[in-house]
């Protein structure tokens, strides 16, 4: 409840702070630009009368009697009107002035023009001249025209371009082509005809008098506020021939630096204004371009203005951070009085949380007590406490049933457990007991059946032996892989017969080392682990014997390593293990593990492991392996476990009574597993 009354100051002060600041920079920007662009303006229009003066000085002397006179009396030579023209250039400021005949041809000058420069009637501005039209334009001179007015011109002109920062790629080293105001007058006789035209020119590059004195009239002292500083530029192409734009560390003009390519390209190549924040050199300014166009409308160059961003960014964040200081001092000082105001008020409500929490902590005697208050908040929390006192009553009776029904629930629990344990013991040993029987009626049946044909066949390969004599060589092999065939059939007869009458192949039983008996089976089975390339460890640690038929155990053991060998096809590591164990309280016995570490096997097929005729072994596999093996552990009252996984191998458990328990009728495998539980060792 309390953030619910500072959220207007904590919440809506940022957000008017933010709206403040996005508007008044936005403003604040906007302003700039506006700025800039009345300077821009002002700036074209300067410069539009520093052309239109140049126009009109030469006008002025094109109809001057001087000249007029100079025209009548240098008939026969040019030597005084070159003088003359020579002494105008210099009075007017101009870079060259020639006089040209009525065919736009050089005719006199106060330079010497030599073909293919004589020719000026290509000229837009000598053109209108020729139709009587005074008229002046820009204009780009190439190296070579320059030279030809004068060396010195192109010498001033040149400029080495320098590496600037968000420039467009330039394979040029300089700059050497020269931009001039260009003006052409016509020059008339007293009757009014044609009798020439005066061209003159004012190169721009390196003019730091013009550029200086545009920058004066644009940025007067008063015109900026701070210490920004206003620059002017005019640019030929996307270099800055003349201008007062510093280098950043040698303070020099930055004469042959170029424009960004993202001017470049709006200026220049789309012919647009630019208005707004552009880095200059060395540090972004508010600026304007404006493209420079030549006599023909081509765009040839461009006019800049600004003044530096930083100062003027400076002073806005400086000017908004002071108005967000007062914004917090004023905040902080109403959220302190709505604090002390909003602390009276829900002091109550806050001691009745707290109480709350304890309670959920335990504390069940917690309660409010005294607030000092007598209006609504006092009454709610006399209120609360009151039925807290129901709650606690409740809540002691509840938990006196509540014992009660545990104890009757308790007892009757143990007594179905009891009971379905009985009954689940009861109905697997049936299940058992049916499937045996009838597996060994079946397999009785089964070996009669198969026994009567098995021995007709084997008298019949021994009548054929004897028959034949030398006369069976030629298939001898078919005759063999027969004899076999008939011979592993006796065996899985054989086999079925051990399974359903295990008491009938039980032998005598004696004292069997179990560490020995584990040696002789790998003596038995170690070519074929060779062969398999699989590692075999023994940790033999068992000191007591075991009373079981030899010849049983060594089987189930056979069984185990073999299976642990195929489950390695690519090899790996068996382990052997045994250990005195005790099976429960006072009856000892001995364990014996048979680990490997091959593909492991998966949990829907654990539980079907030793179940008669189950078998992974789709074409070798009789799955009664582990059934018989299964048959002879539990037969002499041990069990036999299995813990595995698919990809860290299968650990098999035996585990044997020093003295043996004999039964008869084992128990159903699952159920075994659940008795004792899986064995990891």
């Amino acid at each position: 409840m309390l953030a619910l009354v500072l959220a207007p100051l904590l919440l809506g002060v940022p957000v008017l702070l933010g709206i403040v600041w996005v508007w008044g920079t936005q403003g604040y920007n906007q302003l700039l630009v506006n700025k800039v662009s009345s300077d821009l303006l002002t700036a074209r229009q300067y410069f539009e009368r520093v052309q239109e003066s140049v126009a009109g000085g030469l006008a002025g002397f094109a109809a001057s009697h001087r000249l007029a006179l100079e025209l009548e009396r240098d008939e026969g030579g040019r030597g005084a009107l070159d003088a003359l023209l020579n002494g105008a250039a210099l009075a007017q400021g101009l870079d060259y002035l020639v006089l040209l005949d009525e065919n736009g041809r050089f005719d006199a000058g106060s330079v010497r023009l030599p073909a293919p420069f004589a020719e000026r009637a290509d000229w837009p501005v000598v053109r209108d001249a020729l139709g009587g039209q005074a008229h002046q334009a820009l204009a780009v001179f190439s190296p070579a025209h320059l030279q030809a007015l004068s060396p010195a011109l192109r010498e001033r002109a040149t400029l080495p371009l320098i590496a600037t920062p968000n420039a467009a790629p330039d394979t040029r080293q300089s700059e050497e082509r020269g931009l001039m105001i260009q003006v052409a007058v016509p020059v008339f006789d007293e009757q009014g005809g044609l009798r020439g035209v005066l061209e003159g020119g004012v190169m721009l590059n390196r003019n730091l008098g013009i550029v200086d004195r545009l920058n004066a009239v644009v940025y007067q002292d008063t015109s900026l506020p701070l210490d920004s500083q206003g620059t002017a530029t005019l640019f030929l192409g996307d270099t800055r021939v003349a201008t007062n734009v510093r280098m950043f560390r040698e303070g020099t003009r930055a004469l042959g630096t170029r424009v960004s390519a993202a001017v470049r390209e709006k200026v220049l190549e789309h012919g647009e204004t630019w208005l707004g924040s552009a880095f200059v050199v060395n540090a972004p300014y508010i600026s304007g371009y404006s493209p420079l166009l030549d006599g023909d409308g081509e765009r040839i160059g461009m006019l800049y203005v600004g003044f530096m961003q930083e100062p003027l960014q400076r002073e806005l964040y400086r000017a908004l951070g002071g108005l967000f200081l007062l914004f917090l001092v004023v905040s902080a000082l109403g959220t302190l009085g709505a604090v002390r105001w909003a602390r009276s008020i829900f002091q109550p409500i806050e001691r009745m949380a707290a109480v709350m929490q304890r309670i959920e902590h335990g504390e069940e005697k917690a309660r409010v007590g005294l607030v000092g208050r007598d209006d609504e908040l006092g009454q709610l929390a006399r209120t609360f406490d009151s039925l807290l006192n129901m709650l606690e009553a409740r809540r002691a009776e509840l938990q006196r049933w509540a014992g009660e029904l545990d104890t009757m629930v308790a007892a009757r629990t143990a007594e179905l457990e009891t009971a379905n344990a009985t009954l689940r013991r009861a109905r697997q040993q049936l299940v058992m007991n049916e499937k045996l029987t009838a597996i060994g009626e079946l397999t009785a049946g089964v070996a009669h059946e198969i026994n009567n044909p098995v021995a007709v066949i084997q008298g019949n390969l021994e009548l054929l032996r004897e028959v034949l004599g030398p006369g069976a060589a030629p298939i001898r092999e078919e005759i063999r892989a027969i004899d076999e065939q008939v011979r592993r059939i006796h065996g899985i007869v054989a086999k079925l017969l051990q399974f359903a009458r295990p008491g009938d192949f039980a032998g005598y039983t004696d004292e069997v080392d179990v560490n020995a008996l584990i040696n002789d089976c790998l003596v038995l089975t170690r070519h074929n682990l060779s062969r398999a390339r699989v590692e075999v460890r023994v940790e033999l640690h068992a000191g007591r014997t075991v009373e079981i038929n030899r010849g049983e155990l060594q089987q189930v053991l056979i069984n185990l390593i073999v299976n642990a060998m195929q489950a390695m096809p690519e090899g790996g590591t068996l382990h052997l293990r045994t250990r005195d164990t005790e099976i429960e309280k006072g009856v000892d016995g001995v364990r014996i593990e048979v680990e490997d570490t091959g593909q492991g096997i998966a949990p829907v097929l654990i539980d079907r492991i030793f179940d008669p005729f189950f078998t992974t072994k789709k074409q070798d596999g009789t799955g009664l392996g582990l059934s018989i093996s299964y048959a002879i552990v539990t037969r002499y009252g041990g069990h036999i476990a299995v813990d595995s996984a698919p990809g860290r191998g299968a650990h098999f458990s035996v585990v044997l009574r020093c003295r043996p328990v004999f039964n008869e009728e084992p128990s159903a495998p699952g159920f075994a597993r659940r008795f004792f539980g899986r064995e990891s060792g």
